[in-house]
């Protein structure tokens, strides 16, 4: 990958360009190493695309009951603001880590909030299995090649969910969908629903002149007693309209003041996908257990309360108190 690295580079500075046809791609002959190169320097392009200011809005809305006698939830419509800034970026691995704007003003309130993570052709990627239990999945190769895994991690930076699949790219946007994957319950239902466990998502990113959408296509399901059953479909639609937002420049300086801090929690759960197979982590909703004390702990730091090292002691007892290796 560094050799890929360094030729797209090259490529980058004479103004080489990849194909814009998504079936000439697909039942071409195999691609040349220079034509692979430039097809995964336009994939990292799209994925950086992803950083700036943007004015958001959460869209979601059950659309099917498949349970008789399920009546539908109400929609919910969110309008947020977000900096999404590049955390890390060794060629084949890209951060992007998002922070919410809350209050208006050049002085928000600043919340850390979802991770993405994206790697260039994975060997592993995380799995949910319901009920705080995750593993990590083996990557078969014909799956892994010219795929890009998208790792999601929540505002403590526990795991959300992950899929592999491939960037499609045309002359008016740039496309990610892999195949369906599950995740827990999203917060907004986690804090007021116990019906069902499990999310089974279709994600897709859509890459834009003026910004970028985030579709999920989801499906809720009820897993227990050994059976799995769905009870309503649901898709969501996330729209970051690249803005100029007052205020930005302070989820700069809570990033620069919290950084290292947030370094050891990652790799806290970066260690497990790492050294283990399957894993447990318990959490609760209102974020007593996990969420809360850890983004405390960061808070601290911000404000000089504590060092990192304190900040990170404290937290620590949290997160291994919540941690079980199952395999």
């Amino acid at each position: 990958m560094k050799r890929l690295t360094l030729v797209a580079a090259a490529l980058a500075l004479t103004g080489c360009a990849a194909t814009t046809n998504p079936a000439a791609e697909i039942y071409a002959a195999p691609r040349s190493e220079a034509a692979e190169v430039a097809a995964f320097e336009r994939d990292r392009q799209a994925i950086l695309a992803m950083q700036g200011e943007y004015d958001v809005t959460f869209d979601f809305r059950e659309t099917v009951a498949i349970e008789p006698g399920y009546e539908l939830a109400e929609p919910k419509l969110t309008p947020a603001r977000e900096v999404v800034i590049v955390a890390e970026d060794s060629g084949d691995f890209i951060m992007l880590q998002h922070f919410l704007l809350a209050g208006d003003g050049p002085d928000p309130f600043i919340v850390k909030h979802w991770r993405q993570d994206w790697r260039y052709e994975p060997s592993r990627v995380l799995a949910f299995e319901g009920h705080d239990d995750w593993r990590m999945d083996d990557v078969a190769a014909a799956d892994r090649r010219g795929a890009w895994s998208q790792t999601v991690y929540q505002v403590d930076d526990s795991p959300r969910y992950a899929a592999v699949g491939p960037w499609i790219h045309t002359s008016e946007a740039s496309t990610w969908e892999p195949p369906v994957s599950w995740r827990p319950l999203p917060r907004r239902d986690d804090t007021t629903r116990e019906d069902y466990d499990v999310i089974a998502a279709v994600n897709r990113h859509t890459v834009t002149p003026w910004g970028w959408t985030h579709e999920q296509d989801n499906s809720k399901l009820v897993v227990r007693d050994g059976t799995t059953q769905e009870l309503v479909r649901e898709i969501g639609v996330n729209t970051y309209r690249r803005t100029e937002l007052e205020g930005a420049a302070a989820a700069h300086a809570y990033w620069d003041a919290t950084e290292d801090y947030w370094v050891h929690v990652r790799n806290r759960f970066l260690e497990l996908e790492d050294t283990t197979r399957r894993f447990h982590i318990e959490d609760d909703a209102e974020g007593t257990l996990l969420y809360g004390p850890v983004l405390d702990a960061g808070q601290r730091v911000l404000f000089g309360m504590d060092d990192v090292d304190a900040a990170w002691a404290d937290a620590q007892t949290y997160l291994n108190s919540q941690i079980t290796v199952l395999d």
